[in-house]
């Protein structure tokens, strides 16, 4: 009888050593991932503003200024020290001036009502690590009593770039 119990406390022991085994029994595999992040600089605009018209002047007066903040602009960079600068496509007519300025709130300094023309001139400077949308683009049109009659239409290309 002897026997039957050291075989069957064998067995037993055998069993539980074997499932504890096969419980905590481990096989692990390892990968490397690599990773990268680009620098990203992205603008962009909401769309057109509406026709800018001057119609109407106080006499003994230069007409009165017509201006526009139908549209927005969306920024995203994960770069310090950029710019963001608006040029135009050609010359503005003579008597005629067009002046844009971008919300920077959150984003940079906005530097005001910048008037445009054909060289990329700074509007929102100290532009670090943001994504940023829903912010306005406000044009202004001014024209002095030299201005003749007629429409036309410019083309404004915002670039966002390193600070000079």
């Amino acid at each position: 009888m002897n026997t039957k119990k050291a075989l069957t406390v064998i067995l037993t022991m055998a069993l539980v050593l074997g499932v504890y085994g096969v419980a905590h029994a481990a096989d692990t595999a390892t990968q490397s991932v690599s990773f990268e992040v680009a620098e990203i600089n992205e603008i962009t605009v909401s769309g057109n503003p509406g026709t800018l018209v001057i119609n109407a002047a106080a006499p003994g007066n230069d007409p009165a200024p017509a201006t526009d903040s139908s549209t927005t602009y969306a920024i995203t960079t994960n770069g310090n020290g950029k710019v963001i600068t608006a040029a135009i496509d050609t010359p503005m007519p003579a008597g005629l001036t067009l002046k844009v300025k971008l919300d920077a709130q959150d984003v940079g300094a906005s530097q005001g009502d910048v008037v445009l023309d054909a060289t990329a001139d700074p509007v929102v400077t100290g532009i670090s690590k943001v994504a940023k949308k829903d912010l306005t683009i406000t044009y202004t049109l001014s024209a002095t009593a030299e201005a003749e009659a007629g429409s036309g239409s410019r083309t404004v290309t915002f670039t966002l770039t390193d600070a000079q």
